[in-house]
């Protein structure tokens, strides 16, 4: 990364804190799932009373489309992207967006002019977030959008689960989340038509996938499809504004905690930039603030080759775990098979220590 887009990537001071923060899952390295109120011009008249308990915390196993009977909204395109893939500090975002196809390109593109976050400036995506978070605006009575907080610290465990367990890698994750979200928007009551998404590998194999578990729905997954589609744009924005925020809540409450823990402050520090590999700031921030043996706090993802490079051979203490010998889980046979010696010299030395032979004396 160069200069100029490790700057479009580093949250800036007064960043726009959406509802989409969940402050106490955050600090607590809890990954979680935020969906915003569905308009009520988007849901059928029969359903517009549930809309009032459509802000919930929840991944939702239940069918993807409706009935064929059931009443329909005004049809919708859907909008998936994310923010924080690549960095080894604070959380990567799946962010989906959706509005009536209709508006699609007057309301997003030539209004509000949406574009893929890493073009925007902090400030503008910033504003764009704000108008969609502020009730009566044309964004926040005709679009809805959701975001998957996956934290640093339950990314980096899925990655690093033990040989015996199946392997759940991050492209795995992000299709999960990804799945989760889309489903939560049509269980919500949204008629959505056509799905956008920016591709996580090849687009035709991520297509695939999606569309086995979507089959009624038109889908699209391409390269770039946050610069093609102004949905993606959307998602993109809600998706990096707030990574953006967390990673702001994580930092400040960092810098709290070592100042409460310090006698004599200590001159502040620049900071932690974007939180990529590739950024100065960040590998300097997680240099000087590495604990020996704990590393990091869950702003971090110890899978990543940066933070563990750091406690392998920058002054991390190799620690060794002993194995747990229970005598709960010993081997019936091996009591069997040792000779009475060995099982006079066991229950002798466990209450009087090991005995000794006669040579001894």
């Amino acid at each position: 990364m160069d200069e100029g887009t490790i700057a479009l990537e580093t949250p800036t001071d007064g960043v726009f804190v959406p509802p989409s923060i969940h402050k106490s899952s955050t600090l607590s390295g809890d990954s979680y799932t935020h969906f915003s109120p569905v308009p009520a011009s988007l849901l059928p008249s029969t359903t517009t009373d549930s809309n009032s308990n459509s802000n919930s915390n929840s991944n939702n196993d239940s069918s993807s489309s409706s009935s064929s009977s059931s009443p329909k909204g005004v049809p919708c395109v859907l909008g998936v992207d994310e923010a924080g893939r690549g960095p080894v500090l604070g959380p990567m975002v799946y962010g989906v967006f959706y509005l009536p196809t209709t508006l699609s390109d007057s309301l997003l593109k030539e209004t509000h002019h949406f574009d893929d976050s890493k073009v925007l400036t902090p400030a503008v995506r910033s504003d764009l977030m704000r108008t969609l978070c502020t009730a009566a605006t044309d964004l926040a009575t005709s679009c809805g959008w959701a975001v998957s907080c996956l934290s640093a610290r339950d990314i980096g465990a899925r990655m690093q689960r033990p040989a015996t367990s199946a392997p759940y890698n991050l492209n795995a994750q992000a299709l999960d989340a990804t799945i989760d979200l889309i489903r939560g928007v049509f269980d919500r009551g949204v008629h959505v038509t056509h799905i956008y998404v920016d591709t996580v590998g090849p687009p035709a194999t991520h297509q695939a996938k999606l569309a086995r578990v979507f089959p009624s729905v038109n889908i699209t997954v391409a390269k770039k499809a946050d610069s093609l589609y102004p949905c993606v744009s959307a998602a993109s924005v809600c998706a990096k504004v707030t990574r953006d925020a967390a990673l702001e809540v994580l930092y400040e409450a960092r810098a709290e905690a070592d100042l409460d823990s310090e006698a004599t402050p200590t001159p502040a520090e620049p900071g932690w930039g974007s939180g990529y590999p590739s950024d100065a700031r960040c590998v300097t921030w997680l240099r000087r603030n590495m604990h020996p043996v704990f590393g990091w706090g869950p702003e971090c993802r110890f899978s990543w080759g940066t933070a563990k490079d750091m406690l392998e051979t920058k002054g991390g203490v190799k620690v060794e775990w002993p194995v747990d010998e229970d005598d709960e889980n010993t081997r019936l046979t091996t009591y069997f098979n040792a000779t009475d010696k060995e099982k006079d010299a066991d229950e002798l030395g466990s209450w009087f220590g090991a005995p000794a032979d006669l040579e001894a004396f």
